[in-house]
């Protein structure tokens, strides 16, 4: 099969090269180092993401002994399913399905765990179906368990116009949130606006006290994939009792909080790893699929999809990540 492996750890302009390989045995592994059965899965789109950018230069805390292949999240067609029922019994061979396989995505073949493979719904195609784990169970966890989100509340997103964003406020709106949507730019503007944003602000303009006042005072989450230097911001931008999600650092730097401004305001930093909560809970994660399918079934969901690109053009797909430049989610054709 043809597959993108990272063969050093020097960035996207020279660590990857396009290999034929001996398909993947059907097995996956355990977070807990372990071997299980997994699903086999004939490989149609292969989401990008910006772990894949941080593999490239050793930055990700998964760190596989070189070479190897990258890709988290897949969509296709099964080709097989382990024996013996369990969270495969509802899974058949020649099925369209959606899957997080955290390693060895970027390829023709593909295999995932049971418990996180999930049926793909009619109502989405094979890109839609690669946008689907990663980014909406990693939001709706952030916001439902890990944010305690409310209907009726509001909720700010930064980054809104990537593909965590954008999943993010499809699913705060399904929830029954008001958003508001955090921007750099007027095409990214568009971007948030077509993934339901209420409102729009600029991130270069005063958009803390804008999403003060747009919330009427400060609004009841914040959810952030960016970190960087508007982490103290987005503590003032909210309200008494409000809660700031932590969910990545694409901005690249870490910030810190001082303690005193959640004790003055009453709020709370979150941390939300769906990633590493989710491979040892696969009950919760079922549990997740089934309201993210439900906010598909209701329309809320529909993963936008930005540029796509071949499977040997994987490096031009991880640049676009790199460069800021990416809207929606990223996306390898594979098939």
């Amino acid at each position: 099969m043809k597959a993108i492996q990272i063969v050093n750890l020097t960035g996207p302009d020279s660590a990857l090269e396009l290999v034929d390989l001996p398909e993947p045995e059907p097995t996956h592994v355990l977070s807990g180092g372990g071997i299980d059965s997994g699903v086999v899965i004939d490989v149609h789109s292969a989401g990008v993401a910006f772990p894949e950018l941080l593999q490239t230069r050793g930055e990700y805390q998964i760190k596989p002994p070189l070479p190897f292949v990258p890709g988290s999240e897949v969509s296709g067609i099964v080709r097989s399913v382990p024996a013996g029922g369990g969270w495969t019994s509802d899974l058949k061979a020649g099925e369209r399905v959606a899957a997080f396989c955290a390693l060895g995505g970027f390829a023709e073949t593909a295999v995932a765990p049971p418990f996180l493979t999930f049926a793909l719904p009619a109502a989405l195609d094979f890109a839609q179906g690669a946008a689907l784990i990663l980014n909406y169970h990693t939001v709706y966890f952030a916001l439902a368990l890990r944010g305690r989100l409310k209907a009726g509340e509001t909720v700010l997103v930064h980054g809104a116009a990537g593909g965590v964003g954008t999943a993010a406020l499809q699913v705060a709106k399904g929830l029954g949130a008001r958003t508001i949507a955090v921007v750099s730019s007027e095409a990214k503007q568009q971007i948030a606006l077509a993934a339901g944003a209420d409102h729009v602000v600029r991130s270069d303009g005063p958009w803390k006290d804008e999403a003060k006042e747009l919330s009427g005072g400060g609004v009841d989450i914040v959810l952030d994939p960016v970190g960087g230097e508007r982490f103290t911001d987005s503590l003032r931008s909210l309200r008494e009792g409000g809660r700031l999600v932590v969910v990545g650092f694409a901005g690249g730097s870490i910030p810190e909080v001082k303690v005193n401004r959640l004790l003055l305001g009453n709020t709370e930093v979150v941390g939300a790893g769906w990633g590493a909560y989710a491979m040892g809970r696969p009950e919760v994660n079922r549990e997740i699929g089934a309201a993210v399918n439900r906010l598909i079934e209701q329309g809320f969901v529909r993963p936008i999809i930005g540029e796509r690109f071949p499977l040997e053009r994987a490096a031009d797909a991880l640049r676009a990540i790199d460069e800021r430049r990416a809207t929606g989610k990223i996306l390898l054709d594979v098939r």
